[in-house]
């Protein structure tokens, strides 16, 4: 029988040494109430304490909703496996978890986030666990780090390389979950979910089907409770019989910085006119190449950077609708929201779990994904995941992974060096001073895109900067286009730490990208 609980009574329910896994997406869907409780309880009982915490994509941000951040307490919690965590810039202090991680007080891993909902999905059916390619030749290796983000977790491995009908494999146990804490809009009083004012479902059902399944308690935090009965059947995600507790906030943020937005749940459809464009500056240009790549009717997939601009392009374009864009959170179509409300949608045709949506993405059901990078090494490889520098800059991989494993083509975009002084005049880069920190470096600091099993598979791999074009290809990197007025020599060749290969057919970057008008972006198929 459910029951309708506060807070603070659910934090009481959680025990000593419990694994508890957590439902959100930085301040998306974040439980924050029951986790400031928890933590709260623990501060005055010293309970619960060593604590496994699972959140397949980070819980909470640096920008009003915690989460995570509530439980970055000595003694609270043993072990952290995430998908992400909350980061935030360089200039801000560093988040409590990024803090407790560094010093070691903490066993942390970093495990992709479309894994971390198999490994749910494996505990609920009482599976052993999860076998796959995700992650083989990346940090996720066990050969290379096996996912651990600091010596006490690599002290407690948990994935390992075995061989399956003769293939190579990673192997990640299944974890059952104690309890599992989600968040909903609604409840009724039979603990029936309701999802009408969030920006996506997330894994809440297969959270809260591997905490029951398994034995364990689910606490549902909510906006809202309703009679038994008065919710529309088709409008239930989450069914009751698997719910304990339901705790009410009616002050719940729909997410970081948004207390709540119609649009973003899509009870309304904003007008085309509403969504501001890319503004003009260095990045447009990158943004607008990027589009270049994409064919009409193709499904695409966006990550957080310059590419997040891509379907603002599209609309500058004229052309909206002729791709559909796909987010692992779980929106389809419509426009992808940018900075806090990173992660959420306008207009989308449809919001699918996120489980199904990475099960989408690991097996390549899409056309292209539209990435961002940190580093590019010699061999094609790429980091997201890790800045040893300002670790708490990057959230860590999510979905990074789990989307560039089989992906048929990959377009990762950025600036090619930190730093430089650069600057748009009359249709050509104008680069003033170059920046001091290469970002094409000879091995990157962590493998989180492996450009050698890109080559194996035959990904078709391209990275686009602002001042050329480049391909990967199975005798290294190809400079396939420059941008006007950019040195070839001086700008690009001696600004890398190992040789790049020149293409006989080396282009010039249209000269359209670099005007402040729209460019005429026609689009193939």
């Amino acid at each position: 029988m459910v029951k309708i609980i506060s807070a603070a009574e659910a934090a009481k329910t959680i025990p000593d040494g419990a694994v508890v896994t957590v439902s959100s997406s930085s301040g998306l869907c974040c439980p924050d109430a029951v986790l400031k409780a928890i933590g709260e309880r623990f501060d005055a009982e010293q309970h619960p304490n060593k604590l496994t915490m699972l959140h397949a994509i980070a819980a909470g941000d640096i920008y009003g909703v915690r989460g995570i951040d509530h439980l970055a307490k000595p003694g609270l919690i043993a072990r952290a496996i995430c998908g992400s965590y909350p980061s935030g810039p360089s200039s801000s202090e560093p988040p409590m978890i990024w803090q407790m991680l560094g010093r070691n007080e903490i066993a942390a891993y970093n495990v992709p986030s479309g894994i971390m909902f198999d490994m749910h999905r494996e505990a609920a059916a009482k599976r052993p666990g999860v076998l796959t390619k995700v992650g083989l030749d990346t940090f996720a290796d066990p050969r290379r780090e096996g996912c651990a983000m600091n010596e006490a977790a690599a002290a407690q491995p948990i994935v390992k390389v075995v061989e399956f009908e003769g293939e190579e494999w990673l192997y990640f146990p299944a974890i059952a979950p104690d309890v599992a804490i989600i968040r909903a809009t609604t409840a009724d009083e039979r603990g029936n979910l309701t999802f009408e004012q969030e920006g996506a479902y997330l894994g809440a059902l297969d959270l809260a089907m591997a905490a029951h399944n398994t034995c364990g308690k689910v606490i549902a935090q909510v906006k809202r409770i309703a009679k038994a009965g008065t919710l529309k059947t088709h409008d239930v995600r989450v069914p009751g019989i698997l719910i304990d507790y339901v705790v009410e906030a009616p002050e719940q943020w729909q997410t970081t910085q948004t207390p709540y937005d119609p649009a973003i749940s899509g009870e309304i459809f904003r007008p085309m006119a509403s969504f501001a464009l890319m503004e003009w500056g260095i990045g447009k240009p990158i943004a607008r190449r990027v589009a270049q790549e994409i064919k009409r009717g193709w499904a695409v997939n966006l990550g957080f950077g310059v590419s997040a601009n891509v379907p603002r392009i599209f609309i500058e374009e004229g052309l909206h609708g002729e791709a559909t864009w796909v987010i692992e959170q779980g929106a389809v179509g419509g426009v992808p929201l940018l900075d806090f409300q990173f992660g959420c949608s306008s207009n989308a045709e449809a919001i699918v779990p996120s489980p199904q949506q990475f099960t989408y993405f690991q097996a390549s059901g899409f056309d292209c994904a539209l990435l961002s990078f940190l580093q590019i090494d010699s061999h094609g490889s790429v980091n997201v995941s890790k800045l040893g520098v300002r670790p708490h800059v990057t959230a860590g991989a999510g979905g990074f992974v789990d989307i560039t494993a089989r992906a048929r083509k990959i377009v990762f975009s950025g600036f090619f060096n930190a730093g430089a002084k650069m600057r748009i005049a009359d249709g050509r880069l104008v680069i003033d001073q170059d920046g001091k920190v290469r970002k094409l470096v000879r091995e990157v600091e962590q493998v989180s895109f492996s450009g050698r099993r890109g080559v194996l598979q035959g990904q078709d791999v391209t990275y686009v900067t602002e001042r050329c074009v480049m391909k990967l290809a199975p005798e290294g990197i190809v400079v396939t286009e420059i941008a006007p007025g950019v040195d070839l020599q001086r700008h690009v060749l001696e600004q890398c730490e190992f040789p790049l290969i020149v293409s006989p057919d080396l282009k010039t970057m249209e000269a359209a990208f670099f005007r402040p008008e729209p460019f005429g972006l026609k689009l193939d198929g």
